[in-house]
C-alpha cells in the first residue's frame, strides 16, 4: 500500500468579516475611548454606518471558508482541485503550506512542501532572479552545492536568462511566474503544491510547466496539487480530483467524473444567447446554432451553422468577429474569425447578422458549447466576450468516422463559410 504523503482530517477554517483592528495601537486605543464615551467611531469610512452605540455592535459575522473537508494524496499522486471562485481552493492549499493554520481539525504532510500560491510567491524584489533562486532554494532547505547544480537548468526553464541579474521587481507578471515556478519544480520538494498561477504564463510556458509536472509525479514519483480552471490542464495532468463547492468537498474520485460532476452541476451551458443592445461598444445581441437535427443535436459529419447578430453603437474600423467550438472539460477544438475588411457592414452603425457554415462539421460525440468574441482585429481591445452558450450534443452516425484533426487540438479551416 502506498503510504499517504498528506492526509486532511475534518478541516474546518473560518474567517471574520469586515476590518479587524487598524494598523497601529495608537488608532485603536482612538476607537475604544470613543466606544466608552458614546462617540462616533473615529476610523469609519465616508458613508459607512456608525454602530458603536447600537445593539448590532455585540454581532460578529463569520463566514466558513472550508468546512468538515477529508481527503488522503498518496506519493507520486497529481491531485486536481476544482470549484467556482470562492469554493475555498486557495484557502486549503494555504494550510496545506502553512501559511495559515486551519480553525477545527488536522493536516499531516510528510515531506517538503514548494507551494506556488500566487505570482513572485516567495520572492524579494529587491533580490535579483539570481539572488532569487538561491533564497527560495535556502527555504526549501537546500545546501548551495545543491541549489548549483540545479541553477542553470531552472534558469534555462524559467527563460528569464537575459534579466537573472536584474531585481525581480521589474519582471513582468510572466517572468515573475515563470522563474517561480522553475525554482519549486527543480529543487526536489516532495510536494508540490501549484495554484492558478500558471494562467499568467503564455500558451508555451504552460505546455513547459504541464509537462514539468508530468515528469516530476511518475518519473520522479512526487506528489502534485494542482488548482486550476483549466479543465483540460486539469484533465491531462490529474489521475484523481477534489470538487469543492461552498467549502465542502463534493465530490472525490477519478479526474474524468469530478471534471463531468462539475461541469453538470456547478457550470451551467446556456441556450441560445440573446441581450439588449449596449450603446457602450459592440454587443452581441443574439447568437444562435443551427444544428443537424432538432433539440440542438448535431450528426457527426454534417453542416453546422452559427448565426449572430450584432448591435454596433457607433462607426468602427478594425472590427473581428471570432469563436470558438469548446469541448466539455473546456477545450477549444474549432477556432474561426472574420475581419471588417471581410465584411464591411460590421463597421457601420446599427444591427449587423452575420453567419458561419461550417459544410461537414467532424467532432467526436460529446457535448460541446460556443465562445464568442467581439474584439478590435489587432487583439488590442476587446469588446465583449459570450462564453458557454450554444450548448449541443454530438452523436455519430453509424461507423466511426476518420477526420483530420485529433480530440481537443484547436484548429482552423478555410472550408467555413461567413455570410
Amino acid at each position: 500500500m502506498p503510504k499517504s504523503v498528506i492526509s486532511v482530517e475534518n478541516l474546518s477554517k473560518q474567517y471574520r468579516l469586515g476590518q479587524i483592528g487598524t494598523e497601529s495601537i495608537r488608532e485603536d486605543l482612538s476607537r475604544l475611548w470613543a466606544r466608552l464615551l458614546g462617540r462616533e467611531d473615529p476610523a469609519l469610512m465616508v458613508g459607512q454606518e456608525n454602530v458603536l452605540n447600537k445593539k448590532e455592535k455585540g454581532k460578529k459575522e463569520y463566514v466558513w471558508a472550508l468546512q468538515n473537508v477529508s481527503f488522503e494524496v498518496e506519493k507520486g499522486e497529481v491531485l486536481g482541485i476544482i470549484g467556482k471562485n470562492g469554493a475555498g481552493k486557495s484557502t486549503l492549499l494555504k494550510i496545506l503550506s502553512k501559511v495559515t493554520s486551519p480553525t477545527i481539525g488536522s493536516v499531516k504532510v510528510n515531506g517538503r512542501i514548494a507551494s506556488l500560491l500566487e505570482v513572485g510567491t516567495g520572492f524579494h524584489p529587491e533580490l535579483s532572479g539570481r539572488e532569487n533562486i538561491y533564497l527560495n532554494g535556502a527555504i526549501l532547505g537546500m545546501t548551495k552545492a545543491e541549489i548549483k547544480s540545479k541553477f542553470d537548468e531552472i534558469v534555462d526553464f524559467s527563460g528569464v536568462e537575459k534579466y537573472i541579474d536584474t531585481p525581480v521587481k521589474r519582471y513582468s507578471s510572466g517572468m515573475y511566474v515563470r522563474l517561480a515556478f522553475a525554482v519549486a519544480a527543480h529543487l526536489e520538494p516532495e510536494i508540490l503544491v501549484v495554484d492558478e498561477v500558471l494562467a499568467v504564463g503564455d500558451a508555451e510556458f504552460q505546455k513547459k510547466a504541464i509537462g514539468k509536472m508530468k515528469d516530476v509525479s511518475s518519473g520522479e514519483q512526487r506528489t502534485v496539487l494542482f488548482v486550476s480552471h483549466n479543465m483540460a490542464a486539469v484533465s491531462a495532468l490529474t489521475n484523481k480530483a477534489i470538487c469543492l463547492a461552498k467549502g465542502t468537498i463534493t465530490k472525490y474520485g477519478d479526474t474524468p467524473e469530478v471534471i463531468s460532476y462539475y461541469l453538470n452541476e456547478h457550470v451551467s451551458i446556456q441556450g441560445n444567447y440573446e441581450a439588449p443592445p449596449d450603446n457602450s461598444k459592440p454587443n452581441f445581441t443574439k447568437i444562435s446554432i443551427k444544428t443537424s437535427d432538432t433539440g440542438n443535436i448535431h450528426k457527426n459529419d454534417t453542416e453546422l451553422c452559427i448565426d449572430f447578430e450584432i448591435y454596433m453603437p457607433f462607426e468602427i474600423s478594425g472590427m473581428a468577429v471570432s469563436f470558438q467550438i469548446m469541448s466539455e472539460n473546456e477545450a477549444p477544438v474549432i477556432y474561426a474569425y472574420v475581419f471588417d475588411n471581410q465584411k464591411p457592414l460590421l463597421r457601420s452603425k446599427g444591427y449587423h447578422k452575420l453567419s458561419c457554415i461550417i459544410p461537414k462539421c467532424k467532432l467526436y460525440q460529446g457535448n460541446y458549447f460556443i465562445r464568442a468574441h467581439l474584439a478590435e482585429s489587432k487583439g488590442r481591445v476587446k469588446f465583449e466576450e459570450r462564453d458557454r452558450v450554444c450548448g449541443f450534443e454530438v452523436v455519430m452516425l453509424g461507423k466511426t468516422i476518420e477526420w483530420g484533426w485529433q480530440k481537443n487540438v484547436c484548429v482552423y479551416t478555410e472550408d467555413f463559410i461567413w455570410k
